[in-house]
Order: C-alpha cells, then structure tokens, then sequence
C-alpha cells in the first residue's frame, strides 16, 4: 500500500517562508504525477500544484508565482517550496496524485497531513 507522509509545516507570519515535504513509499513514484492539495476548516480539499512525471508544473491562480512544487525521483519526494505567505494560505497540505495531470482528483490514501497557519 502506498504511504504518504507530509511534514514541514508551521506556525509563521504572513510574508514568511515555508517547505513543505512529502515522502511516499511502496511506490513506481517515477511513473506518477504528483500534487500538493490544501483543505482550510469548512472548505473542500482543493490541488494547489502539480509535477507531472515530465517535471512540468502547473499551480492553482491562488498560489501561483508564491509556491513552487519540486520532485526528487531518487528521494521519492515531492516539495512545496511556499514564498510569501498569507493568512489565506492557512490550511493542512497533502499531497497525492491526481489521475489526470492537475485534475482535482487523487489515487492514493491520504496521509495525515501538515499544517500551516499563516498569522496576519
């Protein structure tokens, strides 16, 4: 079964920097698209970025010239390198991968998450 697991999230102030990592095991990782999806309380979980297997790279308008996603195939790592952040950025990330290359879909079983909270 796959496994993701996220981690890197914080507590930081809006136009500070975070980076976000997510590891997968039991995984062909190179075969895969992967994403980083964001869920804020009350609000339905959305993909905010995208590498497809090529290394292309694809974000959402809301992020878009503030994050950067990153693969390493040889570390079976995805990152999410996130540059001035705001309080509407706060939210639990995961990652997975969607179906389609940015379709708002995923394959896997979510792992737990990390949460950022962007303070104002």
């Amino acid at each position: 079964q796959v496994q993701l697991v996220e981690s890197g999230g914080d507590l930081v102030q809006a136009g500070g920097s975070l980076r976000l990592s997510c590891a997968a095991s039991n995984i062909t990782f190179t075969t895969y698209h992967m994403g980083w999806y964001r869920q804020a309380p009350g609000n339905r979980r959305d993909l905010v970025a995208a590498v497809a297997t090529s290394g292309v790279t694809r974000y959402a308008d809301s992020v878009k010239g503030r994050f950067t996603i990153s693969r390493d195939n040889a570390k079976n790592t995805v990152y999410l390198q996130m540059n001035s952040l705001k309080p509407e950025d706060t939210a639990a990330y995961y990652c997975n991968s969607p179906r389609t290359f940015f379709s708002n879909t995923y394959q896997f079983s979510w792992g737990q998450g990390t949460q950022v909270t962007v303070s104002s």
